[in-house]
């Protein structure tokens, strides 16, 4: 299985956005007057975002979601509206979120050795020992993360061009577009990406659909202070009374959930991967336990927001946003995309 082909699947497909939390998508226009700069070819930028290496900064990035959800009490990040969270990072492996939500705030800090994350309503703390990569929860709203899984997934099946300049956090930017061949049968009308003309780093992913004006969804910075920032911020001591886990622990309370397979085949834990481009279907197969012992209150979502659908592949839930389709059949094969949902119905036979 390619582990990156999957990544982008679980990222286009925002459901899996929908399904695993906050999709990748989503940002503010900039401000101002669009900036004089000198001209730069596609390639020239493609190259920039795949070879982007972000130095030391501290910011905030904000997603916005205009995916068509209703609010939803039991999963409120899945409503339309936007959703900020705080960044610092030493641009050497060390990194800091603040991750509001509610009335309560997650915490993630890594020195590059360990790992440590704080819920502020539970008073929990994850403790994760060993050098560990960029924290999930940063990638999610990294724009030059976003922007580098898109661009080296896509280029081959887009047509790409530069579209002027913009203004983001107060930074002069290229404006980079994806637009689908039109032989991809996708959701997505473009993709376009700001590319910081100094720094070389992408500043704001947007997503745009067929038949809409507006981004269904955008990350990237509202404010952004370039340079290096206090050491401290990458320091952590769990607060008094603060009860101190692991992620293995957190794992084995995972799996005894009977839930717990259910989140894994969505989340995109051990996908198959079928086609490429602007078409790829992630798909997996739910656990048989999992599928009879989904908790009422979970189904109860479900049921809410898809609908039944049939075919010669057999029956199941169909869930839909602006930029993804789900397809859960009843036997437990699950398929999503950035694709019509035809496509799924095409692909579903393929999940083994």
């Amino acid at each position: 299985m390619n582990k990156r082909k999957a990544s982008l699947a679980a990222a286009a497909a925002g459901v899996v956005a929908g399904a695993a939390g906050l999709s990748l998508l989503a940002m503010p226009a900039g401000a101002g007057q669009p900036p004089s700069l000198p001209d730069v070819s596609p390639e020239s930028l493609v190259e920039q975002v795949l070879t982007s290496k972000p130095g030391a900064f501290g910011g905030t990035v904000e997603v916005d979601n205009q995916l068509g959800l209703p609010a939803i009490a039991e999963i409120p990040q899945l409503a339309d509206g936007k959703h900020s969270a705080r960044v610092w990072t030493d641009g050497a492996g060390k990194v800091r979120l603040a991750l509001p939500n509610g009335q309560s705030e997650q915490t993630i800090v890594s020195d590059g050795t360990t790992t440590w994350s704080w819920n502020s309503v539970t008073n929990k703390v994850t403790k994760a020992e060993g050098k560990t990569e960029q924290p999930e929860e940063a990638k999610a709203i990294d724009p030059a993360t976003a922007a580098k899984e898109i661009v080296g997934l896509t280029k081959e099946f887009s047509d790409i061009s530069v579209d002027g300049t913009a203004r983001v956090a107060n930074r002069a930017a290229y404006e980079l577009v994806l637009t689908p061949k039109a032989s991809e049968k996708t959701l997505v009308r473009e993709v376009r990406i700001a590319v910081d003309s100094e720094l070389k780093m992408p500043l704001r992913v947007a997503v745009l659909t067929n038949g809409t004006a507006e981004p269904a969804g955008t990350v990237g910075f509202r404010e952004i202070n370039v340079g290096p920032q206090d050491p401290k911020l990458f320091e952590f001591t769990p607060p008094a009374n603060a009860e101190v886990t692991t992620p293995e622990a957190e794992k084995g309370e995972r799996g005894e959930r009977p839930e717990a397979g259910l989140e894994q085949a969505l989340r995109g834990e051990n996908p198959q991967v079928f086609g490429s481009g602007w078409d790829l279907v992630v798909g997996a197969r739910i656990p048989a336990d999992a599928m009879t012992q989904v908790p009422a209150e979970a189904q109860g979502l479900v049921d809410r927001f898809t609908k039944k659908v049939s075919g010669g592949w057999g029956s199941g839930q169909l869930f839909t946003t602006k930029i993804a389709t789900v397809l859960i059949a009843d036997d437990g094969r699950v398929v999503a995309g950035a694709v019509p949902e035809q496509v799924l119905f095409d692909t579903i036979g393929q999940v083994k």
